[in-house]
């Protein structure tokens, strides 16, 4: 598996939809975006998306839920480290279950306009922007990602061009065959696992909210900063 594009659900994925299908040899959709284009490979959503919103699966196309990425997630350190907002769990999952090269993401910028179309459906709830022990840096959460990816030999870009929370670099279509991934310091990444393992906050189940008095924002404060420098970038929080 070479190169997954992964949709999201920004105003701009609509331009998606008459991209030609040979520079992707994956497609995943998360929640609404399986609406962008029929050809889609794997819809991602959680478990309280409305049934009358999930989509009906051709030949060939493969429905994913909790079943699926809450165990890939797992594999990654947990919801607590890696943030719990859809576009990094499917992230997660396709670095987990496809193990593409380079994971082009589009549509899922987890920025909002203060006026207009929030989504290309119309206006949704923010959910990057709640208030969660999860996302209080929406940068350092997508540059662990990041790093994580390039540790398996996976390049995570951008293929937007408008704001953007996420930290990965920005490719055109045209290049996107040959991204590479990004630059990310070994000892700094090497320190802030050593970080997570030390913190155990790990929650196999997946509903971290559940133990959420066990997560001391102080030290997850820590560990976005590290994530940060070992992708050479400064902090900034969500919350």
């Amino acid at each position: 598996m070479a190169i997954v594009l992964m949709l999201g659900s920004a105003p701009m994925a609509t331009e998606a939809t008459a991209w030609p299908r040979g520079r992707f040899d994956r497609i995943v959709a998360i929640n609404n975006a399986w609406r962008v284009r029929a050809d889609w490979d794997y819809s991602v959503f959680p478990w309280d998306f409305p049934v009358e919103r999930q989509p009906v699966p051709a030949a060939g196309q493969q429905l994913v839920t909790e079943a699926d990425f809450v165990p890939a997630q797992n594999a990654f350190g947990g919801f607590v480290y890696a943030g719990a907002t859809m576009a990094f769990t499917a992230a997660y999952w396709a670095l987990h279950a496809l193990r593409p090269q380079v994971l082009a993401v589009f549509g899922c910028d987890m920025h909002y306009p203060k006026s207009g179309l929030t989504h290309f459906y119309g206006t949704g709830s923010p959910d990057p922007l709640r208030v969660d022990i999860t996302l209080r840096s929406l940068e350092a959460k997508s540059a662990r990602l990041m790093v994580l990816a390039a540790m398996q030999g996976c390049a995570v870009v951008n293929l937007s061009t408008g704001p953007s929370r996420l930290i990965f670099p920005r490719v055109s279509r045209a290049a996107v065959a040959q991204a590479r991934p990004g630059r990310w310091c070994p000892d700094l990444a090497a320190e802030a696992m050593a970080l997570e393992e030390e913190l155990d906050y790990r929650v196999p189940s997946g509903r971290y909210w559940e133990e959420a008095e066990r997560f001391d924002p102080a030290a997850l404060d820590r560990l976005d900063a590290l994530w940060l420098q070992a992708a050479s970038l400064p902090l900034r929080q969500t919350a």
